[in-house]
């Protein structure tokens, strides 16, 4: 199927800005021409491809053509510079999937490393971010999965440590005499969103019970450690994130020694490597200043 590159570029300047105008502008066109191009390309793929709303949002199939124009556009820059085009190669967006707490301590880091490209970032939990590689709708993704996706590389990048946390005050109305199965089952948690699973399995390794507690959803990773501190609940958090609190003794841990370690993974397009080497290359480099060596 051949696509026409200015719908296509119509489709990802909509997603990109949220709205017809906002396009228009961006392409310096007219609104009626967005409007066109984008019309004419869904006729073309017989889908429908945005969303109207307040902003415009694409559709499952939209995302996709939106991420293929992306990847499209980014070898075409690697490809200009390659061949040492006159020009200087234009700026191409990358949209990557990353879980909130690395994008809270490493993953900025990295980004600011590749000044060349603009960024579309996806946060998603490190156990499902790997889906947005398998539907096409990302070039690459930090993931909790070491098997590749098929045509991506997995590259390790170490471990994001946990450390189960709460305030002082919340330690001693909860769990005045230490630290039970049954304490836990009824003290109030935190959690990210209803895909965060890290608190439940930490009560299973480390009390040895399947329990369900109540819990506050929390999805910011500021936020969370901010909960913890004013005592709405314990919860599992960066040691990066955490370091000062526990130092000034505004947190302290559920119980000794007790983190949960989750092995992180860089997985992207193995068809774009080479373009994307830089940004792999950052990615890498930002990781190594905050997780943990993966054992073995």
């Amino acid at each position: 199927m051949h696509l026409d590159p200015a719908q296509l570029a119509a489709l990802s300047a909509i997603l990109r800005t949220g709205g017809f105008a906002a396009a228009a502008q961006d392409l310096g066109v007219t609104q009626s021409a967005i409007s066109q191009r984008l019309k004419t390309l869904e006729d073309r793929v017989g889908a429908q491809l945005v969303t109207r709303g307040q902003p415009c949002t694409g559709t499952e199939t939209g995302r996709r053509l939106a991420a293929h124009a992306e990847q499209v556009g980014l070898l075409e820059a690697r490809l200009a510079r390659d061949i040492g085009a006159l020009a200087p190669a234009p700026d191409t967006r990358l949209r990557i999937a990353v879980n909130a707490d690395s994008l809270a301590t490493w993953v900025l880091d990295a980004l600011a490393r590749v000044p060349d490209h603009t960024f579309s970032l996806v946060i998603d939990d490190q156990d499902v971010s790997a889906e947005w590689l398998r539907r096409g709708e990302v070039v690459g993704a930090v993931t909790a999965s070491s098997t590749p996706v098929a045509g991506c590389d997995a590259t390790p990048l170490g471990t994001l440590r946990y450390i189960p946390t709460a305030s002082p005050a919340y330690m001693a109305r909860h769990f005045p005499d230490g630290l039970t199965p049954e304490t836990i089952a009824h003290a109030p948690m935190l959690r990210f969103n209803a895909k965060d699973r890290l608190q439940h399995r930490w009560i299973a390794r480390y009390m040895g019970l399947q329990a369900s507690p109540p819990f506050h959803d929390i999805a910011s990773s500021q936020a969370f450690v901010r909960a913890a501190c004013l005592g709405l609940g314990w919860g599992l958090n960066p040691d990066h994130l955490v370091q000062a609190d526990l130092a000034r003794g505004t947190l302290v841990p559920l119980l000794p020694d007790s983190p949960m370690d989750t092995p992180l993974y860089w997985q992207s397009s193995r068809l774009l490597g080479p373009a994307l080497a830089p940004l792999t290359r950052a990615i890498r480099h930002a990781a190594r200043t905050c997780l943990h060596p993966m054992e073995g």
